[in-house]
């Protein structure tokens, strides 16, 4: 039997603020909020089946400058949509700016950077 991916854990400076708008936006729920390891805070966002784990330590470390260059780093996170023009006009009434369009097999894009400069990257496959 495959693994199937349940969640992946990400820093962020403000999980709450965070969660608040990737629900907004992708149309998603808290699963869990709560105390976290090295006096930080957690988020559980996302849908029944997978989420994205929000999670802010007490005192975090500056952010890295690359994560294309960094071994280890976050390089993006990918959500699919079935109406791409009408995500990217809500993605930016909400502040962010879009860019790096493409429409190339098998789908259309684009790709957003969030207020903590984590890359989104929002597909509508044909």
């Amino acid at each position: 039997m495959p693994a199937m991916l349940e969640h992946t854990n990400l820093t962020v400076s403000n999980p709450d603020a965070t969660a608040a708008w990737m629900c907004d936006l992708f149309g998603w729920h808290i699963r869990w909020a709560g105390a976290a390891m090295a006096g930080g805070r957690t988020v559980h966002v996302g849908t029944d089946a997978h989420y994205l784990a929000l999670y802010t330590p007490g005192a975090p470390d500056k952010a890295t400058d690359d994560n294309y260059a960094t071994i280890g780093g976050l390089n993006h996170i990918a959500v699919t949509t079935d109406d791409l023009d009408g995500m990217e006009d809500a993605i930016k009434a909400k502040g962010f700016a879009t860019g790096n369009h493409g429409d190339y097999e098998p789908g259309r894009r684009f790709y957003f950077h969030d207020a903590d400069n984590i890359e989104y990257e929002v597909v509508q496959y044909d």
